[in-house]
C-alpha cells in the first residue's frame, strides 16, 4: 500500500513516512493510491466483532507488513483500546464496546465517541496515533517534533496521547482566550517538558495557517523533523475510520441496510473519514455535514462555492471547536470528486491559498452522488436542542453534538438508521450547559477543578517566523 499526494507532485511514500510526515512536500494531503474494498462476505465477518478485532481487520487493508508487521499492529491496537483507556461512559454503558450507542428513538442514535483521557471525539484516534507515532520512532531510530494547531479538542487529545513519549515533542498552537476554560486548563495545565502550548493572537485559521507555512518550508521542515498530528495527518483520518464501521454494525440487522451519518464539522476530518469509509464499501447513504455559524461547509453543498472567509470573518460560538472557516480535510473529499486529478486540485487551491474562492456548481450532481448533505446551526438553535434532548430523552450533550442532532433532524429519513456522532462530553463546556439547562454538567472525579490548576502557555503572534524561532530554541 502506498500513498500520494491530492496535488499530485509528491512522490509516493509508504504508511509510516506518510505518518511522520503530516503534510506533503506539495502542500497536498496524503490518500491511498487505491481505497482497499469490503465485500458483502467481509462486512458479514466483520459484523461480530469488538472494537480492537474491527480495527485490526480495516488496519491490515491499510498498513502493510513491511511497515509495521501484523503482530506488531494487533499489539498496538491492543494496547490502544481499552476499557481502562475510554472509561468515561455514560451511565449503563459498556465501556468495553469502545464506542457505544445511545438510542434516542426509532432510528436515532448518538454514536459515544468521548469516553477517552480527554472527554473528545479526538482521542479516538489520537491514543491510536501517539502509540503509532512512538513504534515507528522506534523502529526507525529518529525522533519528531509534531507542530499542531487546535480550536479545542485536538490539542488536548494530541499532548495526553504524546505527553511522556520517547522521541517526541508537541508544539501546540491555539487561539488566544477562544477556547472554553475546560479546554484551555486541559492542554495548559500539563507540565511535561515535552509539552508547548502557544496561545496565539488570533482564531483557529491563524494557527492552522501557521502550521501549513512551516510544514512547506522543506528545509526547515527537514531540518527540525516537523510532524504533525492534525487531521492533515493519514493516520489521524483512518484511526477515524474505524468508528463508522462500528456504528454501521451497531445499528443495523443485515449489510442491505444503509445508514446515514451526521457529522458536527469545522475541518473536515471526521466527516472525511466518513467519505472513505464509504468508499471502501461500507453501506452509507448519506453523510450529513453539520456546521456552526461558520458555515463555510454548508454553503458549499448547497451552492457549490468554497470560499473560506479569513480569520476576520470566523465568529467565536458556543460550539468552540468548530470555529473554522478554512476546512483542511476539505482537500481530500474534493480530489475524489475531481477523480483523482492533482492539476485540478491544485489549481483550486491556488485560488484558496492566495485568499480567495472557488465554484464548481457545474458539480454538484456528482457531489450529490457522494451522499453529502448538509445544515447549519446557531446559539439560540444549539441551546434548545440541548434542553429538548434533556427533556425529551433524558441526555445530556455538548454544544457541538447538539449542532449535529439539530442539523439530523432536519435530514432525517424514517426508513433507515440515522447515527449522530458525538463530539464531546458536556463538562468541557460548562458555560454554554449552564446557560441552556441551568445547572452544571457532570464531570469525572479525576477532572475536578482541573481549571484551579497552574498553567504553562506562552502568547505569541500569529507568524511562520515566531514559531519557527519558538522550535528552533527549544529543539537546539
Amino acid at each position: 500500500m502506498k500513498y500520494t499526494s491530492t496535488r499530485g507532485q509528491s512522490p509516493a511514500l509508504s504508511f509510516n513516512d506518510v505518518l511522520l510526515g503530516g503534510l506533503a512536500p506539495d502542500g497536498g494531503l496524503y490518500l491511498p493510491e487505491t481505497y482497499p474494498q469490503f465485500t458483502d462476505a467481509d462486512l458479514s465477518e466483520m459484523r461480530g466483532m469488538n472494537y480492537r478485532d474491527l480495527a485490526f481487520a480495516i488496519l491490515t487493508r491499510l498498513v502493510s507488513e513491511e511497515d509495521i508487521p501484523s503482530a506488531d499492529l494487533r499489539a498496538i491496537i491492543d494496547k490502544t483500546y481499552t476499557a481502562e483507556v475510554y472509561q468515561f461512559t455514560r451511565d449503563n454503558q459498556n465501556a468495553e464496546e469502545i464506542t457505544p450507542t445511545v438510542k434516542l428513538e426509532d432510528n436515532l442514535f448518538l454514536l459515544s465517541l468521548s469516553n477517552g483521557p480527554t472527554l473528545a471525539f479526538k482521542d479516538m484516534a489520537m491514543q491510536l496515533l501517539g502509540n503509532l507515532f512512538e513504534y515507528v520512532l522506534n523502529k526507525k531510530g529518529e525522533t519528531t517534533n509534531i507542530l499542531g494547531a487546535t480550536s479545542g479538542d485536538t490539542g488536548s487529545a494530541a499532548e495526553y496521547a504524546m505527553r511522556g513519549k520517547k522521541g517526541v515533542r508537541v508544539f501546540m498552537l491555539s487561539p488566544h482566550k477562544k477556547m472554553s476554560r475546560f479546554q484551555t486548563a486541559q492542554m495548559f495545565s500539563l507540565q511535561d517538558d515535552n509539552i508547548y502550548n502557544i496561545a496565539v493572537e488570533g482564531v483557529f485559521d491563524d494557527c492552522q495557517d501557521m502550521v501549513k507555512a512551516v510544514s512547506n518550508d522543506a528545509d526547515f521542515k527537514a531540518k527540525y523533523k516537523i510532524g504533525a498530528v492534525n487531521s492533515i495527518n493519514w493516520g489521524r483520518i483512518v484511526a477515524q475510520v474505524i468508528y463508522y464501521f462500528k456504528g454501521y454494525f451497531a445499528t443495523t440487522d443485515d449489510n442491505a441496510q444503509q445508514v446515514d451519518f451526521t457529522v458536527p464539522s469545522g475541518n473536515f476530518g471526521n466527516v472525511c473519514a466518513g467519505h472513505i469509509a464509504r468508499m471502501m464499501g461500507l453501506p452509507i447513504d448519506k453523510l450529513v455535514v453539520a456546521t456552526n455559524e461558520n458555515d463555510v461547509l454548508d454553503e458549499f453543498f448547497k451552492t457549490g462555492i468554497y470560499r473560506p472567509r479569513g480569520s476576520e470573518n470566523t465568529y467565536h460560538t458556543s460550539s468552540p471547536s468548530m470555529d473554522i472557516s478554512k476546512a483542511s480535510n476539505f482537500e481530500r473529499f474534493v480530489y475524489d470528486l475531481l477523480d483523482q486529478d492533482g492539476e485540478k486540485v491544485r489549481t483550486l487551491w491556488r485560488e484558496v491559498d492566495q485568499g480567495g474562492a472557488f465554484d464548481i456548481k457545474g458539480m454538484m450532481d456528482k457531489v450529490a452522488s457522494f451522499g453529502f448533505v448538509s445544515g447549519s446551526s446557531n446559539h439560540a438553535a444549539r441551546m434548545q436542542t440541548i434542553r429538548e434532548t434533556n427533556a425529551k430523552y433524558g441526555v445530556i450533550i455538548d454544544t457541538h453534538t447538539a449542532d449535529g442532532l439539530k442539523v439530523a433532524l432536519e435530514h432525517k429519513d424514517k426508513a433507515k438508521p440515522m447515527v449522530v456522532l458525538e463530539t464531546a462530553l458536556p463538562a468541557k463546556f460548562e458555560d454554554a450547559l449552564v446557560e441552556a439547562l441551568g445547572d452544571v454538567p457532570p464531570r469525572p472525579d479525576s477532572l475536578k477543578g482541573i481549571e484551579d490548576l497552574p498553567q504553562k502557555f506562552t502568547v505569541m503572534d500569529s507568524s511562520a517566523d515566531t514559531i519557527k524561532s519558538f522550535i528552533a530554541k527549544a529543539v537546539d
